[in-house]
């Protein structure tokens, strides 16, 4: 992997330059607007720049839709009237008093019930993080369930749910490890992800089998990996 700069007019832009067994090339913006390029092996520099430069629209797009996102979630405060998604869904934040707490999924709202103030937004996080949490380790089980009857395993993996800056999941002798963030992006996504880390089990590298593995097991996967990176980032 080298560590690249583009430069396209004002434009800055440094990236990641992966060659692989593959096509064609490739351009991820990581949820940190960190810029992945991927391209087959034998694959000329000035190639690569060329292409870079048919994407720069797209990839300033891109860059700036994450940079907004960052802002709104470095202000929000988990108190009545935010927005948040779970299951690829936006639904309102209604905090309310109550001598019981606990979090209940309405439609169109999250009601989270506090006998602390309404306005403690740390201990409304603190709330609405386990109760995410508690999901995820349902839906990702039923998911993975789904997952391994398509792909027809004799054995279900262990699920493993880990907190990961730059990864959706991950296979890992036998456990498929998926981020907890993954619960606010919609099924289709999940079980995008599940299947691309069941493709693991088979297949070690992101070659050509692994993606042929990956056309059978679910197809039009492009676009639902664009929809999470872009919608769920």
């Amino acid at each position: 992997m080298k560590r690249l700069c583009f430069k396209y007019g004002r434009l800055r832009f440094e990236y990641e330059l992966m060659r692989r067994e593959r096509k064609t090339m490739g351009l991820t913006v990581r949820p940190d607007s960190s810029i992945v390029v991927k391209c087959p092996l034998e694959i000329e520099q000035k190639d690569v720049d060329a292409f870079l430069r048919r994407k720069w629209a797209w990839l300033n797009r891109q860059l700036n839709f994450f940079e907004r996102g960052r802002k709104i979630r470095l202000v929000q405060e988990y108190v009545s009237g935010e927005s948040f998604l779970y299951l690829g869904r936006q639904y309102m934040l209604k905090v309310k008093r109550g001598r019981v707490e606990g979090v209940k999924l309405n439609p169109g709202r999250i009601l989270l019930f506090t006998n602390q103030s309404v306005r403690d937004g740390q201990h409304n996080r603190q709330m609405l993080s386990r109760w995410y949490r508690k999901r995820a380790v349902i839906i990702f089980a039923e998911r993975l369930q789904v997952g391994a009857d398509r792909f027809k395993l004799k054995q279900l993996p262990d699920l493993h749910i880990k907190k990961m800056n730059r990864r959706w999941g991950s296979y890992l002798r036998g456990k498929v490890i998926l981020n907890p963030a993954l619960i606010r992006a919609s099924k289709d996504c999940i079980d995008y992800v599940i299947a691309h880390e069941l493709c693991h089990t088979q297949h070690k590298r992101h070659d050509k089998p692994f993606y042929n593995s990956l056309d059978r097991m679910y197809p039009g996967w492009q676009k639902v990996k664009e929809k999470l990176e872009l919608r769920f980032g």
